[in-house]
């Protein structure tokens, strides 16, 4: 960082970094714990250093047990106390499901809006990076489905620093996936920004000819899609939904009535998919806007690939979605 006030050169991971060294002097409730999250600094390097400055009862290592250490989450949170707990990947908070869906989720409602459960899980989600199949799968949307949770997928640097502060002050558990393909992208980051706005989804890119629909680690392909659609004047409109549940309905309905057209892109296996929610939403609220079917490009709906090659097949790329937008267009 250069000062307090002018832009600064940084990763998505030191971003990440930051906001959770600033939960952590900011109020004595928040604590981090998780697998490696201490001594190793985070098996993806997020917490690096935090041990050290803020100590082990700030920051714990646990045992190899997730459904154990979200379960001693959700009862700090019920203790009064703000715990972020960080779970490796996705596929390992398959482990927790029980704890996230049956208890974190539930117990406002299931006693009456007495027992708040204000806690925050961070997890990596996604692929591109050579992890095989039980490392990298997209599952956020099978969260999305929950009652009782948000749901964020911050896709930039200003929303990896600004959400989790957000996150802390709701009442009710907030799930954050971090796509691992985004850990070392780098850029300016102004630390004046604020607060991330979870209620709102933002567009990364004004157009009129077609709007196009992502989240998380499919921003920068589906930015990249923009400008060589841009090429052949074809105006995109990029919209990143940012908070996956609840969605931000209103601003895909309003793209949708400027463009007429959309394409939902999603890293996640295409059956059951968010992508499927999001154009079903487009159907409901924007039917008589459109002036073609809405497109999805989404996963191969197989297990991730480990050759690099069939993963990149595997994964939704920047032509797929160029591809699926021409075809709406013409």
């Amino acid at each position: 960082m250069t000062s307090a006030t002018t832009t600064a050169k940084t990763t998505y991971r030191e971003a990440l970094r930051e906001a959770l060294r600033e939960s952590l002097r900011s109020d004595d409730r928040v604590f981090l714990m998780g697998e490696d999250v201490g001594r190793y600094g985070g098996c993806f390097g997020v917490s690096l250093g935090l041990l050290e400055e803020f100590g082990p009862e700030r920051v714990r290592d646990t045992p190899l047990s997730e459904s154990a250490f979200v379960g001693s989450g959700i009862g700090a949170a019920l203790a009064g106390m703000r715990p972020i707990v960080e779970i490796m990947t996705v596929n390992f908070s398959l482990l927790a499901l029980d704890q996230i869906l049956n208890n974190a989720a539930t117990l406002l409602h299931m006693s009456g809006g007495q027992l708040a459960v204000p806690l925050v899980i961070r997890m990596t989600t996604g692929a591109g990076r050579q992890l095989a199949a039980q490392h990298s799968h997209s599952l956020e949307g099978w969260y999305a489905h929950i009652p009782g949770v948000r749901v964020l997928a911050p896709a930039t640097l200003e929303d990896a620093r600004h959400m989790l502060a957000p996150a802390l002050a709701d009442p009710d558990p907030v799930l954050i996936f971090e796509h691992g393909s985004l850990y070392n992208v780098s850029g300016e980051l102004d630390p004046r920004t604020a607060p991330a706005d979870l209620d709102h989804a933002a567009i990364r890119r004004t157009g009129t000819d077609i709007t196009l629909v992502t989240y998380g680690g499919s921003l920068p392909k589906t930015l990249a899609a923009a400008d060589e659609l841009a090429v052949d004047g074809i105006s995109a409109e990029v919209i990143d939904l940012r908070t996956l549940r609840p969605l931000d309905t209103g601003a895909l309905a309003d793209s949708v009535a400027r463009t007429h057209r959309a394409v939902v892109v999603d890293e996640a296996w295409r059956t059951g998919s968010l992508a499927a929610e999001v154009s079903a939403r487009i159907a409901e609220d924007s039917f008589y806007d459109l002036d073609a079917p809405v497109e999805r490009v989404c996963s191969a709906e197989v297990p991730m690939p480990y050759a690099r090659r069939l993963e990149e097949a595997a994964l939704p790329q920047t032509a797929d979605v160029v591809a699926a937008a021409r075809r709406a267009v013409d």
